[in-house]
């Protein structure tokens, strides 16, 4: 079932439109709903928070959480915080981003992988650590990345 995108966001805007704060909660309703947060719709988001487009962009710069553009099927959070880097995530980071050919941020040709940093796994005795999806792998060499992914 193909949803109405125009629908969606007139209906979502009119839900967080007199909350104050609203935007934060808006972005994530939008981003729940399509996956992302489309450039298309954010006019219409900024309108109907009385914010400027300037305002709303920032917001989702801000936040990492929020994307838009498309995510891959699975998403690979890769560590980023000191602990991890001290025990090769560096070397893992570049090897990641060749073998995967995209950057943070940034989703396969084929839609299958996103790749995000995150700055914390809570794992730091076994770096360095990568999350895909909702698994924490602990201890990822190159060698080891590339069996859990298969690519």
């Amino acid at each position: 079932m193909a949803v109405d995108r125009e629908a969606l966001i007139r209906d979502l805007v009119r839900q967080f439109a007199d909350v104050p704060g609203g935007l934060l909660p808006l972005l994530h309703a939008v981003q729940e709903a399509l996956g992302y947060v489309p450039p298309e719709v954010i006019p219409e988001l900024a309108d109907g928070m009385g914010l400027s487009r300037a305002e709303v962009h920032g917001v989702i710069g801000f936040y990492h959480d929020f994307h838009v553009s498309p995510g891959g099927e699975t998403t690979i959070h890769l560590c980023r915080a000191e602990a991890c880097q001290a025990m090769g995530s560096r070397a893992l980071e570049a090897h990641v981003k060749a073998r995967l050919g995209i950057d943070y941020g940034e989703t396969t040709a084929d839609g299958k992988y996103r790749l995000e940093p995150v700055y914390c796994l809570g794992n730091c005795s076994c770096a360095p650590s990568v999350r895909i999806d909702d698994d924490v792998h602990a201890g990822v060499s190159p060698d080891t990345f590339d069996r859990l992914v298969e690519v």
